[in-house]
Order: structure tokens, then C-alpha cells, then sequence
């Protein structure tokens, strides 16, 4: 009878009164009730209403907590969510969305899921600390009974067609450790656009609801935008660098 109470009283109704106790709302959203009041004590969660000295919850209760959960499922820290929508929650779920177009994938490149033997055979390499070192690069991923997972099998080609031109493994895998570091530069660099041109402006002039659109396109659309400026630039300094190394290479050749 207390379950049948608690469901119907959490449905997302308009006009629906408070008639949960705070044990039937632990119940409704699998939360404890040490994490209810938790997140009560923060300010993420509104006060219940008190009637002859008991708190009741109602829909809004429930609609807070769960999107606080999906919140958390979307990487954000309670931290965070404390700063980002307080006890009015009102830029909650915009806040969703916009990390929803944070972490989109980019592409459409399934996975790869490879065995060790097979991982050897393509490689011609079986040695532990390389392995180690893929993992650590995120090039594979330990999925336990020495199978591992490549999420990006073209990063992998690309790792396997160097080795054929006569480069080592070990090598390979130490110039893209490098890469990494300098993606991550390059990353940042962007990302520090974003925020220093477009976020705070929009921030300081209190996120104004017109504007939630914009920045969330902004943000879809800068990955694109900030992977075709890499490529460009890379395939200028490549070519410069290129040829800068040859030509000291000849040069160093004529005064022998």
C-alpha cells in the first residue's frame, strides 16, 4: 500500500500535492535517504513541505533528484551541480544538454575488439610493457581474458602501417605519446576559446534563455571546426618541417 502511495504521488502531474515522506522518496528514485538529505543540506534540493511537523516531497522533489542523477551519469561532480543550479535549478537541464554536445562522438567508427594473439600477429611484437604503454595511450582498453578494445581502430592501422615502413613499436608508440601531449595543447587552446570568447560574455549577462541555443550549436559545431584548423595547420608546418629537415640534410652532406 505504501509503494502504490508513493508511485501515484510522484507522478509529474501539475498541481499535485506533497505527500511523500522522505523514505517513500528514497524509495521513488533508488536514492538513500542519507543522499536525499545530503543533497538537501547543498541546496540542490528544494525543502519539503512541513505539515504537523513531518516533511512531505512531491513531483518537483522527484523531478530534481532524478535530473541530479542524470546529471551525475553525465560526468558532472556534485561539486559542480551545486555551483551550476543550486537550489532553483533553473540552467539544470540546459546544462545536460550542453554536456550532452560536449561528448557526442564524433564520428561513427565502431570500436575494435582484438585478443592477444591477435594483437601479436598484427604487431610482431609480444612484450609487456608495450601493451602497458597502449593502454596507458588509450589505444587499447583491458577488457579482461586478454581481450582488449581499440576505440579507434584507424589510430591502430595508422600504428601498424609505421611498422611496416621499418619503424619500431616502441618508437611509435613514444612519438604518439608525444602527439597526445600536443593534442591536449591544441585542445586547450580551443576550449580557452570558447570560454574566454563566448561562454563568459553569456555568462555575466546572466544566460540569458535566447541565448542557450547559440552556445550549445557553438560548442557542436567548435570540434569540427577546431579538427579541420588542426589538419590545415598541420599539413603546413609538416610540409615546412619536412623540408627544413632535408635541406640540413644536404647541406650537411655538402660540407663532407
Amino acid at each position: 500500500m505504501t509503494d502504490t502511495r508513493a508511485k501515484s504521488a510522484a507522478a509529474p502531474g501539475e498541481g499535485e500535492e506533497a505527500t511523500l515522506t522522505v523514505e517513500q522518496l528514497a524509495y521513488e528514485t533508488g536514492m538513500s535517504v542519507r543522499n536525499i538529505r545530503n543533497h538537501q543540506s547543498r541546496g540542490l534540493l528544494p525543502p519539503p513541505e512541513v505539515r504537523a511537523r513531518i516533511g512531505y516531497y512531491g513531483p518537483k522533489h522527484v523531478a530534481r533528484l532524478r535530473l541530479i542523477q542524470e546529471m551525475q551519469g553525465e560526468g558532472f561532480k556534485l561539486s559542480a551541480i551545486s555551483r551550476l543550479i543550486g537550489e532553483h535549478g533553473a540552467d539544470a537541464e540546459r546544462f545536460v544538454g550542453l554536456r550532452q554536445a560536449v561528448t557526442a562522438p564524433f564520428a561513427t567508427e565502431a570500436s575494435e575488439v582484438l585478443s592477444r594473439e591477435e594483437l601479436v600477429e598484427r604487431f610482431q611484437v609480444e612484450d609487456a610493457r608495450l601493451l602497458a604503454k597502449a593502454q596507458k595511450l588509450g589505444l587499447l582498453i583491458d577488457l579482461g581474458g586478454e581481450r582488449y578494445e581499440a576505440p579507434s581502430p584507424a589510430l591502430l592501422r595508422a600504428a601498424e602501417d609505421v611498422l611496416k615502413m621499418g619503424i619500431s613499436l616502441s618508437a611509435a608508440l613514444a612519438a604518439i605519446e608525444k602527439l597526445n601531449r600536443n593534442s591536449q595543447s591544441s585542445a586547450r587552446t580551443f576550449v580557452n576559446l570558447f570560454v574566454e570568447e563566448l561562454w563568459k560574455p553569456f555568462d555575466e549577462a546572466g544566460r540569458p534563455d535566447e541565448g542557450w541555443a547559440e552556445i550549445i550549436e557553438s560548442i557542436e559545431r567548435l570540434r569540427p571546426l577546431a579538427v579541420e584548423a588542426l589538419n590545415a595547420t598541420f599539413r603546413l608546418t609538416l610540409t615546412s618541417e619536412v623540408e627544413k629537415a632535408f635541406g640540413e640534410v644536404l647541406e650537411r652532406r655538402k660540407k663532407r
